[in-house]
């Protein structure tokens, strides 16, 4: 029966990947995959074989049964061999619950193994790579490709030897029992294997389309299911052609099913009923041998017990190479990503950066954005398609120092390059000329660990994990105390609010934090920041979306954020960053302008403007 089921696996496979081409040296590193279990892999080596010796060895034990023991009337030999063959399906039993048991090790282990290091990877990835990739078609190598790998060591590979060996060694002893019973049921063979090629294609189309249409419905479901899809379908969206369009796809997902049921039913029948012909055309040719005395009856039970073992094992062998070849293309796309360099890294020689009130100098800084090539893969984007024109350069030149202790505002038109900046800071991107230094110090020389660590970030949508608020502010600091996180929160102007909710720190904020107003989340950011406690604070139009209200408890917090820190605050209200000690006016990736609030207003250039225009803007309102 598992025979059968790996036959009827190998049918619905797609065929398409035993023309496949593997890049040179794969196999030799998936084999590095297997080293750990070697010794569990020679184990389960000799357990296959083991396994179809005893296929082979309980017909053969019947055979003396009837011949030896049944037609001489030798009851002690029938009484003896009859607890032979019940020992031997014992053991058949336990060998085979071996086999499952080292199949699961090896899969489960290897599973494990490649799972970690892909994410360990993926971690690894600049913020660019996650700019370009489909979440989706990123959790599918992790998932349906690792599995896919793990296949090659377990049912692939025990599948092929199992398979092989059984079919070695029944055919040599139904040979060596009658050559003519074999030949004769052999012929059988072409007639059962016409309509299980048509099955197997019918199966690959049906197999390829639930794939696809489950895949759109997972695709539908999760962008509807989070709370930015649930607000835009209710807001904008027609209920009845979700449900229709869901309905759709659901009906011919069940359609399919339907299809496939009926056609596995027919493999099996077919299987069954060739089987069963087979078994016929034996004891019919075999009956008449055995008449003559050209066999002995006790052969002719034991040849046809054998055919019964013959079929299955014929037909999973026969599309061996397109398993063999749909596992290999698996490790090879886990591969794909194992081998994606990471755009930003530690240096050899990195040291640890330690400050306390650091000096941040741009250095003629220039950057563009890099090219899709250079950051992703193109099977891991929604749509893979050359980008013809690139960014350009984003920031041209630019050089500013940020003193110990010091505020420095940027400021400017949307596209100047305040936002990319603050990106370069932490290195979410390397400068593609110039330099970034911190106590006179190239970043670039720095672990990635130590620079992170210094530097604390809030954006204008800070992000919280669906968990309770303990947990995401503990993200920035694992082993805060109660006290400690109350101290952050109560300095983050957000403590009363913990206070009043019935479940305090352990209260789930939601996917996202949406059970959270846009205050609310920015002033736990502030606190997960103070938590952390960073020498270099980047604000990244921290307040841009608030009300006055909410602005104003923000900028509180913010005020304790900032103290005794070098930070960097890009500001969307420019009333916000008045008392900066210097402001950098950014316009089409330069400097135009640079220095305290009253001195920019004095030279009525475009910071005097962009500030005239909200303080109309705010006089309007």
């Amino acid at each position: 029966m598992h025979a059968s089921w790996m036959a009827l696996r190998t049918l619905g496979s797609d065929q398409s990947v035993k023309n496949a081409k593997l890049k040179p040296g794969t196999l030799k590193r998936i084999a590095g995959y297997a080293a750990p279990y070697k010794i569990i892999f020679i184990i389960f080596f000799f357990a296959l074989i083991l396994d179809a010796l005893l296929t082979v060895a309980t017909p053969l034990l019947l055979r003396e049964l009837v011949d030896k023991g049944v037609v001489p009337k030798d009851g002690a030999l029938v009484t003896k061999l009859a607890v032979v063959v019940g020992l031997l399906a014992i053991v058949t039993a336990a060998i085979n619950v071996l086999v499952r048991w080292i199949s699961a090790k090896i899969g489960e282990g290897l599973i494990y193994d490649l799972r970690s290091q892909v994410f360990e990877h993926v971690q690894e990835q600049s913020v660019a790579f996650f700019t370009r990739t489909q979440t989706g078609a990123l959790i599918t190598r992790i998932n349906s490709d690792v599995i896919g790998a793990q296949r090659a060591f377990t049912s692939t590979f025990s599948g092929v030897i199992s398979n092989t060996l059984t079919l070695l060694l029944v055919v040599g002893t139904l040979l060596a029992l009658s050559w003519q019973i074999t030949l004769a049921s052999l012929a059988l063979l072409p007639i059962f294997l016409a309509p299980t090629k048509w099955i197997g294609s019918k199966l690959q189309g049906y197999t390829r389309d639930s794939y696809e249409l489950n895949a759109e419905m997972s695709s539908a479901m999760t962008e509807r299911f989070n709370v930015s899809g649930a607000l835009l379908v209710k807001l904008y969206g027609d209920p009845s052609d979700e449900s229709w369009m869901f309905r759709k796809r659901a009906r011919r997902v069940a359609d399919i099913g339907i299809s496939m049921a009926m056609l596995n039913t027919f493999f099996f029948i077919a299987l069954i009923s060739i089987a069963a012909i087979a078994t016929a055309v034996a004891y019919g040719v075999g009956g008449h041998l055995a008449i003559s005395g050209s066999i002995t009856v006790g052969s002719l039970i034991a040849i046809t017990t054998l055919l019964a073992r013959l079929y299955a094992p014929l037909v999973s062998l026969a599309s061996v190479r397109v398993d063999v070849m749909g596992a290999l293309v698996s490790f090879e796309r886990v591969f794909e990503v194992l081998d994606l360099v990471p755009m930003v890294q530690d240096a050899v020689d990195a040291k640890k950066l330690e400050c306390q009130t650091p000096e941040i100098e741009f250095e003629n800084v220039h950057f563009s954005y890099p090219k899709a090539s250079d950051i992703s893969l193109a099977s891991l984007e929604s749509a893979a398609r050359p980008e013809l024109v690139d960014s350009g350069e984003i920031l041209k030149g630019i050089s500013f120092t940020a003193k110990p202790g010091t505020l420095t505002a940027l400021v400017g038109p949307s596209g100047a390059g305040k936002t990319t900046i603050s990106a370069l800071l932490p290195r979410l991107y390397d400068v593609s000329a110039g330099s970034i230094k911190i106590d006179s110090q190239d970043i670039r020389t720095l672990t990635l660990a130590s620079l992170r660590h210094n530097i604390g970030v809030v954006m204008q949508d800070s992000h919280l994990f669906h968990d309770s608020i303990a947990a995401n502010l503990r993200y920035a600091k694992p082993d805060a105390t109660d006290s400690e996180m109350q101290k952050a929160c109560e300095a983050a102007q957000i403590w009363e609010l913990i206070q009043s909710l019935p479940n305090g720190f352990d209260t789930m904020v939601g996917e996202r934090g949406h059970r959270l107003s846009g205050g609310e989340k920015q002033r736990l950011a502030i606190a997960r920041l103070l938590l952390k406690a960073p020498s270099i604070v980047v604000l990244d139009e921290a307040t841009a979306h608030l009300d006055s209200e909410n602005e104003e408890l923000v900028q509180r917090a913010l005020s304790k954020a900032l103290q005794g820190r070098t930070s960097i605050v890009i500001a969307h209200r420019l009333s916000t960053i008045m008392a900066a000690d210097q402001i950098l006016v950014l316009e089409n990736g330069h400097i135009v302008e640079r220095g305290r609030h009253e001195e920019l207003i004095a030279k009525s250039g475009l910071y005097s403007e962009l500030f005239a225009r909200q303080d109309l803007t705010t006089t309007n309102e």
